[in-house]
């Protein structure tokens, strides 16, 4: 196949030239591509038209002249990822498959542990005890089912939390893998993977456990070991001041908890931990001898030291302002080498320990940071920093603790500069944990080896053979990978040599994207789809030439060939109609200025007397950016399929109602100028010109006819009309002699006539019910009138509804019934009662006087009158009054109603209550603390504000100063609605809403919310702790916090009384618990306290 055709690349590339300096390149190559429709009509287009059209002579950009792909050239195949496949490549590019052998062990060198989300405090002590050589000694000859004679070569994997272990330190000793997995053990001892945990609490947790497990070997040698390696013992001693009689209370211990906080090394931590307490006053000491309490002393005697010495430094500490735990991040000074003998009770004579690991937590919060380890190897005297995975060894062989001590967040913590260290000290301020290891003379070689059971040995064997495999398979999956690469990059060196076409030779289109695609070795190359491309023809459409590459039919068969794919499009699938559509849109748009001009001047010419064309106001302003609307929709039409010229168009309009809502209407249904009544009230400013597609739209009835409102409309000459008539073909049409629609007139002639008799009905109704329409002298049920018997009620609804009418009753329905039915229950019963009434549900009904309801039922359709009469007592009888109603009360459904209103009360949600802050029994007036922006925890603050002496009505006042809520007859306290509110004993009218006060917060809560959850809402609005929180409702405390809200009789709108123990002066001391909702839970539930 071969397509001639002009070669006019000089042509096209001297116009570039020309607006070169004046737009983006791509702009330039739009409008060079159709500079010529300026000249030449559509029926004149010719091949060399439409191939400058698709920019077919454009030259081929060369290597190194474009910096990325020129989108708008169909020849340019720079920058569509060619670079990464020309020249030489290096093999890594054609795979992402690490190397494997980075996941293999180094030599003499230890095993690190994965972090499975928040374990690394897990991990630092995993790593610390491994190294203690004894304990691993230890779990090594622990009895379990893999010793048994039978099953020695058995390859069951571990159950027990023992059984993990064991295999945990087997994997740490003789793996192959850089680092292993520890979630057998993890899982085993139930811990929670994303909730960091007290890392102090899982040591002794996990010591005691182990100590548990090994009290349970049958070899007496295991039995205790965790006591020998790690328990020392201590002495309570107490000394009366009155007899001097001395008592000691001996006591085990397994680390010393050492408290920091004012101290600045380890000595001063140490002699605070044993120095003397001053019992007196309510901590008096009973004495036996003296057999009553007296004062005295009380101090710590160190008895005996363990061969390993934990010295727990109580970083992490409970502050009570906050009711959570918070870091202390005190520099503490430590020494190497620490001689205990100073602290002994009696001086030993292995008394000297040496530093053998140093716990780090990083992080300013008790709550977040992360925990490493470091740890000296026991063979080497090496030091080692283990970080999970990371395993880092010191250089030299003395401990540098380095960039542990920088706290990368940005929170405002205590500047202290670090103290400097002497000879032999380390400082730290992260350091929580600190072991020391008894110093020998000389250690036993023997001591220091510890050999792998054999039948560890095997699980460790398996999983090595399954990582080799690993590695195995990962290295024959990037030989493959490289393989494939390879045989890629000779294909696309030899196909991307073939892309470019050549002028004069055959070509074909390809996507641009699939192009870049097939050049990207990491996304799976599919078939060539070109259905994207094709106009409504069935061709290439012209707008879609910047998305396509046109390349030779030699290198497009081959890839049609290789990949499959269609349809395919060479010279022929140039779309001749496309080209012609846009040539006359173009021409129309480069015609409409000089046509405004012209038309500008035409309409101020009057039109000959008897002739012309109707058309409308709106239309002759608007009717420019009408066309030109028109145009570009016509354009964006053709991409998708779309021929419909103006005028030829599905028959919708597009309106927008009174509250500027989208709406569609069909045409014959569309609100505009329907009649007199409508078109009156329709002004100039709210008719929607985006709604209008065509001219004289502002002019068509709804009936397809002129519209009767001749103020919208001009007369203009024949000669304007047909100028119009060119960008709108199709537009409505009415000549001079076109009467108004006669449907829009009867309808005008008949709403004129309604508008009378309304008017005429709302005067004679207002009349009758001056009262009722004025609001004034209404009836009330708290004080009745003393000369009526009666009254009858309607529902407010009615009455609020007949005041619009009255108000205008041209534009608003007349009410023609009264439904009373919504009054009543299914069974025709009143709803409510006269004490109900009182109290609240007087908000429902609206009263009347006898004589205003005979007008009522003279004027409107009445479905059920409803009543309630005063029955007097007769003389010497009894003194009360009774009152009923009419229809009588359905207790049955009364009493449903009622138990469907308390259980609303109780189930709600996103419901509002307002907590105010007394202080010493009174309302406080001001709030004392900062408020905090904590998002979702308040309402939106009212701006109303009590002023001082101003009593409110919601609140009665107690003796005391303090105000309550008052309440219904239910016991529920309630703001309510209402048309006839009973008032307070002092004559107040209870208001309709809420009268916020100063120091008071709006709250958004649930009823399944817990009191813990409302006290936390309350410290982020008043900063104040939970723990120093007294909450109160109605004089009632409320103290459970584990409660829901909607058990302890908290409702919507309830005010919640709180009283805090002392004000809190340090807001930032709060910072933790703003990252912490709840109190945590600790191992609750985990193997640790299983045993």
């Amino acid at each position: 196949m071969k397509c001639h055709h002009k070669c006019i690349t000089s042509n096209v590339n001297g116009i570039i030239g020309n607006v070169t300096s004046r737009m983006a390149p791509r702009v330039q190559l739009e409008k060079a591509a159709w500079q010529w429709v300026e000249t030449v009509k559509p029926e004149d287009i010719k091949n060399e038209h439409i191939e400058q059209a698709y920019r077919i002579a454009l030259s081929a950009c060369k290597r190194g002249t474009c910096r990325r792909n020129c989108k708008g050239n169909p020849n340019c195949l720079i920058g569509i990822g060619e670079h990464l496949w020309l020249g030489d490549i290096d093999e890594n590019t054609f795979h992402n498959i690490d190397d494997p052998s980075s996941e293999r062990r180094d030599k003499n060198t230890f095993v690190g542990l994965t972090n499975l989300g928040a374990t690394c405090y897990v991990n630092t002590f995993l790593q610390v005890w491994f190294h203690n050589l004894e304990l691993r000694r230890t779990l090594y000859l622990c009895q379990n089912s893999w010793v048994d004679g039978q099953n020695i070569d058995s390859e069951d994997e571990p159950e027990t939390i023992c059984e993990h272990l064991q295999y945990l330190f087997a994997l740490l000793q003789n793996s192959s893998r850089r680092s292993i997995d520890p979630s057998g053990l993890v899982k085993a001892l139930g811990l929670n993977t994303g909730q960091q945990q007290d890392a102090q609490e899982f040591s002794k947790l996990f010591l005691s456990l182990l100590e548990d497990i090994l009290s349970k070997q049958k070899n007496p040698s295991l039995q205790n070991v965790i006591q020998q390696q790690f328990s020392g013992m201590i002495s309570y001693v107490t000394v009366c001041d009155q007899c001097g009689r001395s008592s000691s209370l001996p006591s085990r211990f397994y680390e010393l908890e050492l408290n920091i906080q004012g101290h600045k090394n380890l000595t001063e931590c140490l002699t605070e931990f044993l120095k003397e307490e001053k019992l007196d006053g309510d901590n008096c000491y009973f004495c036996e001898n003296c057999q009553s309490k007296q004062s005295a002393t009380r101090h710590i005697k160190l008895q005996s030291l363990p061969r390993t010495l934990n010295l727990q430094l109580m970083r992490f500490v409970f502050d009570r302002k906050t009711g959570h735990k918070k870091k202390l991040n005190t520099f503490i000074n430590f020494p190497e080498i620490l001689d205990m003998g100073p602290f002994l009770e009696r001086k030993e004579d292995k008394c000297v320990f040496e530093l053998s690991a140093v716990l780090i937590h990083r992080g300013i919060s008790a709550y977040s940071g992360h925990y490493i380890a470091h740890v000296q190897d026991a063979l080497s005297n090496d030091w080692y920093k283990f970080n999970d995975e990371e395993i880092e060894k010191m250089e030299g062989k003395k401990l540098q603790l380095g960039l542990e001590e920088d706290i990368a967040e940005t929170v405002k913590i205590s500047q202290t500069r670090k103290p400097k260290c002497g000879r032999g000290d380390h400082c730290s301020r992260n350091a929580y944990m600190l072991v020391y290891k008894r110093q020998t003379e000389q250690e036993d070689r023997n001591e220091t080896i510890v050999e792998v059971p054999g039948f560890l040995q095997n699980l460790v064997e398996k999983d090595n053979r399954k990582f080799e495999e690993w590695c195995n398979e990962m290295a024959e999956m990037r030989k493959q990978s490289v393989d494939k690469g390879k045989a890629k990059h000779e294909e696309v060196k030899e196909l991307y040599k073939l892309l470019p076409a050549e002028d004069g030779q055959p070509y074909e289109f390809v996507p641009l994207d699939w192009l870049k695609k097939w050049l990207d070795d990491s996304i799976t190359t599919k078939a060539i789809e070109n259905g994207q491309f094709l106009c409504s023809h069935g061709k290439l459409h012209p707008d879609k030439i910047g998305e396509a590459k046109r390349i030779s039919f030699k290198a497009a068969s081959l890839l049609f060939s290789r990949y499959g794919g269609g349809p395919r499009l060479d010279c022929s699938s140039l779309c001749r109609e496309c080209v012609m559509q846009r040539c006359q849109v173009l021409r129309l748009k480069n015609q409409l200025t000089e046509d405004y001009k012209e038309m500008s001047n035409l309409i101020k010419a009057p039109p000959p007397s008897g002739k012309g064309f109707w058309v409308g106001k709106l239309s002759l302003r608007i009717w420019k950016q009408l066309a030109f609307e028109q145009m570009e929709e016509d354009e964006e039409h053709t991409k998708h399929g779309a021929h419909k010229t103006n005028g030829d168009r599905s028959n919708i309009i597009v309106s927008k109602d009174f509250n500027g809502i989208h709406q569609v209407y069909e045409k014959v249904h569309a609100p505009l100028f329907c009649n007199s009544k409508s078109a009156k009230t329709t002004d100039r400013e709210d008719m929607d010109t985006e709604g209008m597609k065509t001219i004289n739209e502002d002019i068509l009835c709804p009936h397809g006819g002129l519209s009767i409102l001749a103020s919208e409309r001009r007369l203009v000459s024949v000669e304007v009309w047909d100028k119009l008539k060119v960008y709108f073909p199709k537009a409505p049409e009415f000549i001079y002699q076109q009467e108004p629609c006669q449907h829009c007139l009867r309808l005008e002639r008949e709403d004129r006539q309604n508008e009378e008799l309304n008017k005429m009905m709302a005067n004679e109704q207002k009349s009758a019910l001056l009262n009722l329409f004025q609001e004034k002298n209404r009836p009330t049920l708290q004080k009745w009138p003393e000369d009526v018997d009666v009254l009858y009620i309607v529902p407010p609804f009615f009455v609020d509804e007949w005041r619009k009418f009255i108000r205008r009753p041209a534009k608003i329905t007349p009410v023609s019934s009264v439904s009373n039915s919504i009054l009543l229950c299914p069974h025709g019963g009143f709803m409510f009662t006269y004490e109900s009434l009182l109290i609240g549900d007087a908000e429902h009904i609206a009263l009347l006087w006898p004589n205003e309801w005979e007008v009522i039922r003279t004027h409107f359709l009445v479905d059920q009158p409803i009543s309630i009469s005063r029955i007097k007592p007769e003389h010497g009888i009894n003194d009360t009054v009774e009152y009923h109603t009419r229809p009588d009360l359905c207790q049955e459904c009364r009493d449903g109603f009622m138990f469907q209103q308390q259980r609303d009360m109780r189930e709600y949600t996103q419901a509002t209550v307002y907590v105010r802050k007394v202080i010493n029994n009174k309302r406080a007036l001001k709030d004392d603390a900062p408020s905090l922006n904590i998002s979702g925890s308040e309402a939106e603050e009212d701006t109303e504000a009590k002023v001082d002496g101003e009593k409110d009505p919601d609140f009665s006042q107690l003796e005391n100063g303090a105000k309550r809520k008052k309440m219904d007859s239910s016991g529920v306290g309630s703001v309510v609605h209402s048309v006839a509110r009973a008032p307070s004993d002092k004559g107040i009218r209870r208001s309709t809403r809420h009268h916020k006060l100063r120091g008071e917060k709006a709250l958004i809560v649930s009823a399944n919310q817990t009191l813990k959850e409302l006290k936390i809402q309350i410290m982020h609005a008043f900063s104040v702790a939970p723990f120093d929180q007294n909450l109160s409702i109605d004089g009632r405390s409320l103290t459970d916090d584990s409660a829901t809200l909607g058990s302890l009789g908290v409702i919507p709108d309830s005010i919640i009384c709180l009283k805090a123990d002392e004000p809190l002066a340090d807001y930032s001391a709060i910072d933790d618990v703003y990252q912490v909702c709840l109190p945590e839970e600790g191992f609750k539930g985990t193997g640790l306290l299983g045993h």
